[in-house]
């Protein structure tokens, strides 16, 4: 529950420091007192974006602190997800700095203005007049019907499966329309591909044919050096075998006087060993060598086919071919396996879609179970706030798709006159109706959720004094279970309040500043006298006062 608010320097507020009790607390004030004021600056403290307009000294920053008492309400696990220190007394802090810049601390730590609205409405829930109109909205008539259904967790679980079933309808959808795509080039790129892969090409493969191709079109000139460097080789009077043989023999002879001779002669036999090597090698090369005419046309009818498909698909090497022809095989098994993906796709959506609708089921049902109890529950107290002929019907239409948080459709219809003929609830309630069936609302869904407080702005809007009885009543049973705070104009529930507090105007060093104060048993009584009868206070208002207090 809120146990204390500070604000300094905000519109009109120079410093002021309100402490909140328990049950019901009435705040009243004349208009214009600055009771919206202190509204303003509890929404900002709750999440509100700053308006620096309203920071009346530019010189300094603008403060607004609150402190809530937050044990009994299960909040360790979001304090822990978020990285915050959990307390009891936790606070939430707004700065207005001078330059126009906004921060929010949690218990001192710097936050972010997301978590700091998100952690408010675990805490507090103000009601404005602006509200009551959202009663027609659909949005928020499923809040209250699914609040007291207990959806919450399944409604999330329906979310899971719901972006999930999305998801594969667009997978599916994109699968469908690059089959589409690729059926309109299936024949070219089943021809580019046959040609490719008949074509067997290889890594390297040009470099070889190249080469030997340029070997085999010298064949003649290069047979004619080889025997000539054969015979050079083997000469019996002056071929380099003989002369090699004897200069290794020569040294041989020397080679036990002296290491450095013995050194020159293991030299010398290796060479005349390569050297035999080599001269054998060419005399191999020189019987392999022969010109064929055939080979290097086929070795020119190859390298064409490569130059051609080169220039025909405007790549330059075998290795971009390749990547091409694997492109290909990408594309055509995307049509020839289409077929399979799609039917695999379609179990998969077809099996989220089964979830959905047993999430779905699960969701209505807990619907029709709530809006039972609920109605009931409205008749009772709309007839306690004197409206016993009105009866709010509530009508769940399934539908076939899935929406966001399941497949139903949903109106409050309204009828004056028992049932007999229902309208819109826009259409049919007056705004002193509107504000009574809102409180009838918030009164049922306080049972089922365990928000700490709530804040009545003037809910009391267009109803008589006898009917702002009954509406304190319905907030003094409220306040049984939670913190309440009504701002009103009516005596009748200023009266009601265990605590009352009055907002006012002064004027401080030429300065009109508001100010708020918890008022004791006699000020109330004045307070409440003068909400009857006016600036003049009567004996009869002060009378009329103390009996409604009692």
């Amino acid at each position: 529950m809120l146990t204390s608010l500070s604000i300094k320097n905000y519109a009109l507020i120079d410093h002021v420091d309100v402490d909140f009790q328990e049950g019901l607390s009435t705040i009243t004030g004349e208009t214009g007192a600055g009771k919206s004021i202190l509204l303003g600056a509890l929404s900002l403290v709750l999440g509100r974006r700053a308006d620096t307009s309203l920071v009346i000294d530019k010189s300094k920053k603008c403060i607004v602190e609150a402190e809530f008492v937050i044990a009994r309400y299960n909040l360790k696990s979001f304090f822990k997800e978020k990285d915050l220190d959990y307390e009891k007394f936790t606070t939430l802090r707004r700065e207005i700095l001078p330059n126009g810049k906004s921060r929010a601390f949690i218990n001192d730590t710097p936050t972010t203005l997301s978590v700091l609205n998100e952690l408010s409405q675990q805490l507090i829930d103000i009601h404005s007049q602006h509200e009551t109109l959202q009663l027609a909205d659909k949005d928020y008539q499923f809040q209250i019907i699914d609040a007291l259904a207990s959806n919450k967790n399944i409604l999330y679980q329906y979310d899971t499966e719901l972006s999930m079933y999305k998801k594969l309808l667009d997978e599916l959808h994109k699968i469908k329309i690059e089959q589409q795509n690729a059926k309109e080039e299936i024949d070219y790129n089943t021809f580019v591909l046959n040609e490719l892969e008949q074509s067997n090409l290889q890594i390297g493969e040009l470099e070889n044919l190249e080469e030997n191709l340029e070997k085999l079109s010298h064949s003649e000139e290069i047979k004619l050096q080889l025997i000539q460097a054969r015979e050079i080789a083997e000469d019996e009077q002056i071929g380099l075998k003989n002369l090699i043989f004897n200069f290794k023999n020569s040294i041989d002879r020397i080679s036990g006087f002296s290491s450095n001779y013995n050194k020159l002669a293991e030299r010398i036999n290796s060479l005349f060993i390569d050297f035999n090597d080599i001269a054998d090698e060419i005399e191999n090369e020189s019987e392999n060598i022969s010109y064929d005419a055939n080979e290097i046309d086929k070795l020119n009818n190859r390298l064409q086919l490569i130059y051609d498909l080169q220039k025909k698909y405007k790549l330059n090497s075998i290795e971009e071919l390749l990547d091409l022809q694997f492109e290909m095989s990408k594309k055509v098994d995307t049509i020839v396996n289409a077929s399979e993906i799609i039917t695999v796709k379609k179990t998969e959506i077809k099996n989220i879609s089964e979830k959905l609708s047993l999430l779905a089921g699960k969701i209505r049902k807990n619907r029709q179970n709530a809006i039972t109890d609920f109605t009931q529950q409205i008749k009772e107290l709309l007839a306690n706030l004197k409206m016993k002929n009105t009866v709010l019907k509530v009508e769940l239409i399934p539908v076939d798709d899935y929406l966001y948080n399941g497949k139903d459709d949903l109106q409050f219809l309204i009828s004056a006159d028992k049932g007999i003929h229902f309208e819109s609830i826009k259409k049919a309630a007056s705004g002193g109706e509107m504000s009574r069936i809102m409180l009838a609302i918030k009164s049922i869904v306080s049972k089922y959720t365990e928000l700490p407080t709530i804040i009545f702005d003037e809910i009391d809007t267009g109803v008589s004094g006898e009917v702002s009885g009954k509406i304190a009543g319905v907030m003094q049973m409220m306040s049984q279970n939670m913190q309440v705070i009504a701002i009103t104009h009516l005596p009748q529930i200023a009266a009601k309040g265990d605590q009352h507090y009055k907002v006012f105007k002064e004027e401080i060093n030429g300065l009109v500043k508001s100010d708020i104060e918890l008022l004791k048993h006699d000020a109330r009584i004045e307070e409440i006298a003068g909400m009857l009868s006016g600036q003049n206070i009567t004996k009869t208002a002060v009378e009329h006062a103390k009996q409604l207090l009692n």
